[in-house]
């Protein structure tokens, strides 16, 4: 027969297994839908992702007809006026960038490679422009291997030719200088070219609006604009200022990091 003790315990069973069931339950049920959640979360920022990923390709690929048109037109300029050893290393040049342009698909690349890649570009207009281009471009050592999206100096650059120095009579100057400012990188180039912001700002005043109100811009520098907010959000800047004696200084700051940004 069964103890007295035994029964109590046999009733006790059959009153808490529904209890413990239930609770049991309960937290399978909460632990369902935190998994659920997690996994409707990831699924997200992965969307994310892919959205950051395929607008940052779409801001990349506007840049690279804009660069491609002007460097023929310097090429076309050079053949016009027979000077064929110019021609020739300007070809050069050119197979130069389109092989590194077409290696470029990260998001971010170093100073070191951006600079590189600028003065292919430099070394064209130097051609055209012959002895009255004077170019100065200072980086500090330790700034090489910081991080920038690409086309960033290379498309300032080519504003600064396109709306400035194109026009310019006599020397033309373009001076780019990029520094440490307390945690940032500071990029400034300043050409002493005429009438180069008021271009550069009533360029396709059709396009969108840029972040800074009232101010209008071309594809490059929206473009830039926009790229360094996917790589950095608020923390990276870009402004034009007219110069006093002539000429346009356009400055971009962000954050010094060494580090790639995986938008994939």
């Amino acid at each position: 027969m069964i103890s007295f003790e035994g029964f109590t315990l046999l009733i006790l069973l059959f009153i808490l297994a529904p209890i413990i069931g239930a609770i049991a339950l309960l937290f399978l049920f909460i632990f369902e839908k935190r998994i659920d959640l997690l996994e409707n979360k990831n699924l997200k920022i992965e969307l994310e992702k892919e959205l950051q990923q395929a607008l940052y390709n779409q801001l990349n690929q506007q840049i690279q007809p804009h660069f491609l048109f002007n460097t023929l037109n310097v090429i076309l300029s050079l053949a016009r006026l027979n000077r064929t050893k110019e021609l020739v290393r300007a070809l050069e040049v050119l197979s130069q960038f389109l092989k590194f342009k077409y290696k470029s698909t990260e998001p971010l690349i170093s100073l070191a490679r951006e600079i590189t890649y600028t003065e292919q570009y430099l070394e064209i207009q130097k051609l055209r422009f012959g002895d009255r281009l004077r170019i100065q471009l200072d980086c500090a050592d330790d700034l090489l291997q910081a991080s920038i999206p690409p086309f960033v100096l290379q498309t300032l650059v080519e504003n600064a030719f396109k709306h400035g120095l194109e026009r310019k009579m006599g020397e033309a100057t373009l001076d780019i200088r990029i520094s440490r400012k307390d945690d940032d990188v500071l990029l400034t180039v300043v050409d002493n070219g005429s009438s180069g912001l008021t271009a550069i700002q009533n360029e396709n005043e059709s396009e969108i609006e840029t972040e800074q109100p009232h101010e209008k811009s071309g594809h490059g520098l929206d473009n830039i604009r926009r790229r360094l907010h996917l790589c950095f959000g608020d923390h990276a800047h870009l402004e034009l200022a007219p110069i006093a004696e002539g000429g346009t200084l356009v400055s971009v700051r962000w954050p010094c990091t060494y580090e790639q940004i995986d938008l994939r």
